[in-house]
Parts: C-alpha cells; structure tokens; sequence
C-alpha cells in the first residue's frame, strides 16, 4: 500500500510540475502570433489634414490587432501592398490614432488587442497614384521586433466602379467601403473626406515632396 501512494504522489507531482512548466512556457517564452481581425471599415480618398489641391491619395481601415500570447508583440512598421491590374504600389506611411494620429512606430499589441484606425500614405518620393476604376487586392503586412521579415495579416479585394472613380476626383470626397457580415463583402458609398490630424513633419514632408 506504501508503494501504491508513493507511485500516486509520484505520479502527482510529476503532473503538477508539468502543469507549472506548461504554464512558464505559455506565459514567458511562447511568441505566438500577431494577428488582426476583419477589418469594419476600408477609406480611398484624399487625406483631409491637407488643403483640397495638396492633399494625397489615402487608404485606412479600421481593425483590432492582437497576439496570441500573453506576452504580447511589438510592431516596428505596417505597411499596404495594392494591386489593380498590372499596377503595384506601396502605402508605406503608416499613421495610427482614432482621435490624435501618430506616426506608426515600436507599437505593444497586448493578449487583448488594440482597436484603432491605420492610415497609411504614399512614400515621401512623389510616387503618383490615382484611384482609377477596377478591382483592388490589398494585403497589409507588418514587421514585429525579433521576426525576419514582415508577414502579412490580412488581404482582401475591393471594387472601385467608374462614377466612384468620378466622384473621387472632385475635391473633398471619399469612398468608404463598410463590411457586410452577412453578405460577406464591402458595401461602398461615397462622403465628404473626413479631418484628420496628421503630425505636422509628415504632412510637411509630404507637401515639399510634391512641390
């Protein structure tokens, strides 16, 4: 009988000290992964932290980032790759706030996520983009602290028709494209671009850079 309780609290033990290194394991070292959810909302237009004739081409979405695991992530740059046709272009200005926007950079993405709009500009060397008709695959990628490289989080596709392309083109106007969980795709409708407040070295660099 000695020998049986001896085996069972041996047994016991054993399992309660694998428990613990499970736990220490999950809790400090595993990495996990970075992820983000669908995003609700995808903007096209002009930036409106820029008069009409200076303002450049814009994309933002709206989306919750998270890890999963309870260390967390931190995000060095996020950047978004589309693609209409045979066009590939770079947003790689990466801003992010709700209420005040901040250049994207050294970002802790904790367990239980962080909710914020992402809007991401084009590059500071007058590259030119136009929000031509026809459909546009959009994947955005970002760069954590220790990976290798940067890893895509999500990709998506939305369509941008001839009279939005039109409305685009007049000065003061957006195309907002809200998912529809139910249809399982973006509805998009036309409003007024909304103020942003841009940090002031970004929105001057980005001027002087198209001058």
């Amino acid at each position: 009988m000695t020998n049986e309780l001896s085996i069972l609290s041996l047994i016991v033990a054993s399992f309660s000290l694998g428990v613990s290194a499970l736990t220490a394991w999950l809790t400090w070292f595993w990495r996990g992964q970075l992820r983000m959810t669908q995003p609700t909302q995808i903007y096209f237009g002009p930036d409106g932290g820029f008069k009409p004739e200076d303002a450049p081409p814009k994309i933002y979405l709206r989306t919750l980032l998270f890890s999963t695991a309870n260390r967390g992530h931190v995000i060095e740059n996020m950047f978004l790759r589309v693609h209409r046709g045979e066009t590939r272009q770079n947003f790689n200005i990466w801003v992010f706030g709700d209420e005040k926007l901040s250049r994207g950079s050294g970002l802790f993405v904790p367990k239980a996520g962080v909710a914020a709009n992402h809007h991401f500009l084009l590059p500071f060397d007058g590259a030119l983009f136009s929000f031509s008709p026809g459909l546009y695959s959009l994947e955005l990628f970002a760069t954590v602290v220790g990976g290798r490289a940067a890893r895509s989080l999500f990709s998506g596709s939305v369509e941008v028709t001839p009279d939005h392309s039109r409305q685009l083109h007049q000065k003061g106007y957006g195309l907002y494209f809200d998912w529809g969980p139910d249809a399982g795709r973006f509805f998009a409708h036309i409003r007024p671009t909304p103020k942003t407040d841009l940090p002031a070295s970004i929105r001057d660099t980005l001027v002087s850079g198209r001058d």
